[in-house]
């Protein structure tokens, strides 16, 4: 059995890297998981006791994506009022770097290879993060998470074709970025 805090502590990294590729700020990512977060144990906290993540999963990247749409929105608003420039800080998660470093231990990466790796990792993250923000959840979501076309595009409340569309878009740009460092 499987309590909320557990599955939430399960997919707070996952969240936060989502939240921080979208939004650009640490402040505002953590902002927009502990919302989602909160909003998803008001909603279903009295579901205790699921017996696997899958049956909290959906329903919290749907209502994480939202979060981030909302968020997208009210800046838009914001900047069409105010003109405020956007916030532009990234932070970094040193766990992940020590996790790569176990993982290049045990598969023996040469230093090359190594500093290569990180270097196209890097940049792909960067892409991702300039993705416009739709090819950027449907990527997210379908590739990083798993989910079906069908889940994503009801997570979204778009169609399955746009769903398609966008993903596909998202891999275009991306590859290109990965063929041009190759």
């Amino acid at each position: 059995m499987l309590t909320l805090d557990q599955f939430l502590a399960s997919v707070e990294r996952k969240a936060y890297r989502m939240a921080m590729m979208a939004v650009k700020s640490d402040a505002d990512a953590l902002d927009i998981v502990q919302d989602s977060m909160i909003k998803l144990a008001r909603s279903y906290g009295h579901y205790e006791g699921v017996e696997s993540s899958e049956e909290w999963r959906p329903l919290f990247y749907t209502i994480l994506h939202n979060c981030i749409m909302d968020f997208h929105r009210s800046q838009s608003r914001w900047r069409k009022w105010f003109s405020r420039p956007a916030d532009s800080t990234i932070g970094t998660d040193e766990s992940d770097d020590d996790q790569l470093d176990h993982y290049s231990q045990q598969h023996e990466f040469s230093p090359e290879q190594y500093l290569h790796s990180e270097q196209l990792g890097a940049k792909a993250l960067a892409a991702i993060e300039l993705l416009p923000v739709k090819q950027q959840q449907c990527f997210l979501l379908r590739s990083w998470e798993g989910f079906s076309v069908k889940e994503t595009a009801e997570m979204m409340k778009i169609t399955q074709g746009s769903v398609k569309t966008h993903h596909f878009r998202a891999l275009q740009k991306l590859q290109q970025v990965i063929y041009e460092q190759a």
